[in-house]
């Protein structure tokens, strides 16, 4: 039996690893072993970012609307009790750009939170 090689299939993925590589530094984009373990390296970290963005947004959005809340006489704490309270379910996404863009609409929701306080 004859031997087979791995030519052309060997050819589409070398081109396919330093196509994705390019524009990573030095050797990193032209040799195809070290392209490849930095390009594996990277792909790790834009899963595992991907992941984490979503609490770093989370945590971005808790601290507009403390400085928000703070404000209007209220800390983080006592304005998500209150809008428990008042049954306002209204996500920290919304509640963070209403703090930075429409304040007078944020100051109507932390009033109807501390009126379900009190």
């Amino acid at each position: 039996m004859t031997r087979a090689k791995s030519t052309v299939p060997r050819r589409n993925r070398h081109r396919r690893v330093l196509k994705a590589a390019k524009g990573f530094w030095g050797r990193r984009s032209k040799w195809f072993r070290r392209a490849n373990e930095t390009l594996n390296r990277a792909l790790r970290f834009a899963y595992r970012d991907r992941k984490a963005k979503k609490g770093d947004f989370r945590r971005l959005w808790i601290v507009r609307i403390n400085a928000a809340a703070r404000q209007n006489g209220m800390s983080y704490s006592q304005l998500i009790h209150g809008l428990q309270a008042a049954n306002i379910e209204i996500d920290r996404k919304i509640l963070a750009d209403l703090a930075m863009n429409d304040p007078r609409a944020f100051t109507a929701i932390v009033q109807k939170a501390q009126a379900a306080l009190n």
